[in-house]
């Protein structure tokens, strides 16, 4: 009998060794004195730590809801279709009456049929416009002997090529250019007097090879040039770019020339922008597509030296990337956002818990401390 009971004694006490040993696992045990109690510092840490929540939670809502910009590389195989060229252009020391639009590339073929739509604004010395042409079909077939430009084009392979390609010699002229060649020179002296300008703008579609487009005066003829201006150093080339594209504008696109202002004194010489075009596909979040192209840039400029036998000019020397670029809008998954969000919540719980009960601590040290003095 005895026996029995010291053997259910001992079974009772594993039994209690075993309970007490299990009860070390409970993840949830009753809360301490300092969370039963509501003191003033447990407000103030509670207030602060609802506030960096809220300010966490309104952060991870605007980080989920941002769209993020994907970028991925290949090969360009764009076949069959034109190259869209934006231009929106001032120059304020060249009146309109002068000013050409000229484009060639290395086809060596005419560019004609183009969908092109240019207009030329009159601007008087303030800036506000005189007056405006529009020019239709700009990049006609051939041209007329005896031009500026002619004598130009000899030398534009060593000028222009760089040793990489040979542009046809075929190119465009301003429609105008054919009329009376006094009635032109004294119009064209009369603007100069007045100090008017001129503002280009419009849209050129050439085909997708390399080439370049320039503005210039080289549709006059030489004689009505040499009338005209003295030297060629009075061909004042002075331009700001306002907008030069080479099709649709995305968010965040970056035209480098863009603003881009370049102003001569008492010199004069030929401008050249050497353009790498990057073909480029931006995919919307709604899976809209849009076609259209970057390009960076690099600028020389050549001054006008006494023997020199070219006019003054703005080039715009291009070529086309064979890596093309595709940008997709995308947005962080949900599943992100709940997995960021609670452990950026459950942090700061966490931390303001720790932080509550160091301040009751350090409280009730005090108390005790002064409660021992006082006796």
């Amino acid at each position: 009998m005895v026996l029995l009971i010291c053997l259910r004694a001992f079974a009772g006490v594993n039994m209690g060794l075993r309970f007490q040993v299990l009860k070390n696992f409970d993840a949830f045990p009753h809360a301490e004195d300092h969370l039963t109690q509501k003191t003033s510092s447990g407000a103030i840490v509670s207030l602060v730590g609802l506030l960096i929540m809220l300010t966490l939670f309104v952060h991870e809502l605007q980080f989920y809801l941002t769209t993020v910009r994907i970028h991925e590389m290949a090969v360009d195989h764009t076949q069959g279709e034109t190259l869209p060229i934006h231009i929106n252009m001032t120059f304020p020391g060249l009146p309109c009456q002068i000013l050409s639009v000229d484009a060639m590339d290395v086809s060596g073929k005419h560019e004609v049929d183009l969908d092109t739509n240019i207009w030329k604004l009159r601007l008087h010395k303030d800036g506000y416009i005189l007056g405006s042409e529009y020019v239709s079909d700009l990049v006609e077939r051939g041209h007329n002997k005896g031009h500026a430009s002619d004598q130009h084009h000899k030398e534009e392979d060593e000028t222009h090529n760089d040793g990489e390609h040979h542009h046809s010699h075929v190119h465009s002229h301003f429609h105008t250019f054919n009329k009376d060649p006094e009635k032109t020179v004294k119009e064209v002296k009369e603007a100069l007097r007045n100090h008017e300008g001129c503002r280009v703008f419009g849209v050129l579609d050439v085909e997708r090879v390399a080439g370049n487009f320039h503005v210039s005066i080289h549709g006059l003829s030489i004689i009505v040039a040499q009338q005209i201006f003295e030297s060629m150093k009075q061909v004042n080339v002075s331009h700001i770019i306002h907008d030069l594209s080479f099709g649709p504008k995305y968010p965040g696109i970056h035209n480098p020339l863009d603003g881009t202002e370049r102003f001569l004194h008492d010199e004069s010489g030929t401008f050249k922008y050497y353009l790498k075009i990057v073909p480029t596909e931006y995919k919307y979040l709604k899976g809209e597509a849009m076609k259209t192209n970057q390009f960076s840039v690099t600028e020389y400029f050549t001054p006008l030296k006494g023997h020199e036998h070219n006019w003054p000019a703005v080039y715009f020397v291009y070529d086309l990337s064979p890596i093309s670029v595709t940008i997709k809008e995308e947005r962080r998954s949900f599943t992100h956002f709940i997995t960021r969000l609670c452990a950026v919540l459950g942090g700061t719980f966490a931390l303001t818990g720790l932080l509550d009960r160091s301040m009751y601590q350090i409280i009730e040290f005090l108390s005790k401390s002064s409660k021992g003095l006082v006796r």
